[in-house]
């Protein structure tokens, strides 16, 4: 792969962004929690944040609301090295905010504070920079920004104007709550999918987004909708990638988990680390799984991103159990 020129963004993610408000009380419901700690959050802003902790030039395009929680949003991007000129405020409309219970070592229910509208699905065509969006070394978009207009139009814009140029990944990203059916979002996902060039998503987000849920038939059904690499993530069975001649299958790599969470978004950032860097398969999916799971171990998203030298610690851990 080509370096990408210097000044531009390497890593340019558009998507949800929020404050996060996670208990300081573990195993216990909202309605018995005390104390909260407060993180940046959303899912695009969480995979930029890690991808800047790999010392790649990142940006965000997103909106928040004009309150002090939106101010703090722009501060915690700054302070991870996260490029914020992309970022700007809806007025009259909330940042998001987004609860969570914490029942480890799986259940993690979310409750999403994003009435009347969440700002970044306010993102509008005119206010995109397709220069930035042609040039970045790596677009990172993502299903949630579908579900509504004008982000969906915006989102679907930058798709086209980037135009498979590098590396172009769909976070399948399905959150039920956001949209009126499983099926009006395979419409939209599937229209995503023609622009993109990888997609990474669990084995339900697959099932939205081509009607399977097979790792292999999945990942063999993205590759019909022209997508290059398809990333199936399976939970205690690991990880499938798959190019159309390459399959590569990982374990996940065992932790004790606290916040199972941030784990998705931290290997996304890994992700877009390993194909930036021009990584073989299986170099990849280890390096991934495992920033996902040094997340997992720990509390926040955000503030958890691990660096480069963490996630090889980690992985030589691994290969020498």
């Amino acid at each position: 792969m080509q370096p990408t020129a210097a000044g531009t963004d390497e890593v340019l993610a558009m998507g949800r962004l929020g404050v996060d408000l996670y208990p300081e009380q573990i195993g216990v419901g909202l309605r018995e929690v005390r104390t909260f700690g407060k993180y940046l959050g959303g899912s695009a802003a969480n995979v930029a944040v890690a991808a800047a902790r790999y010392g790649r030039r990142t940006a965000l395009i997103s909106r928040t609301g004009e309150d002090p929680f939106g101010a703090y949003l722009h501060d915690a991007l700054r302070g991870f090295g996260v490029d914020d000129r992309y970022v700007t405020a809806v007025p009259g409309l909330p940042t998001p905010i987004t609860f969570c219970e914490v029942f480890p070592p799986d259940d993690f229910p979310l409750y999403f504070y994003r009435e009347p509208k969440a700002p970044d699905l306010v993102i509008r065509v005119e206010e995109l920079d397709e220069d930035a969006i042609s040039n970045a070394g790596l677009l990172w978009v993502t299903v949630t920004g579908l579900c509504q207009e004008p982000s969906r139009e915006a989102t679907l814009h930058a798709l086209r104007v980037r135009g498979r140029r590098g590396p172009t990944v769909l976070d399948l990203d399905y959150r039920p709550m956001f949209w009126s059916s499983r099926e009006e979002a395979r419409r939209w996902v599937q229209e995503a999918l023609r622009y993109a060039t990888v997609a990474v998503g669990n084995v339900d987000e697959c099932d939205t987004a081509v009607g399977q849920r097979e790792p292999r038939l999945a990942a063999t059904a993205l590759h019909e909708r022209g997508i290059d690499l398809a990333i199936v993530k399976q939970g205690p069975a690991g990880v499938l990638a798959a190019t159309r001649t390459e399959q590569v299958e990982v374990p996940p790599v065992p932790v004790d988990v606290v916040n199972g969470l941030g784990a998705g978004d931290a290997f996304g950032g890994a992700l877009c680390h390993a194909l930036l860097s021009g990584w073989d398969l299986e170099r990849a999916m280890r390096f991934c799984n495992t920033a996902g799971a040094i997340v997992a171990s720990r509390l926040s998203c955000s503030d958890a991103m691990p660096t480069a030298a963490e996630v090889e610690s980690k992985l030589a851990e691994v290969v020498h159990a």
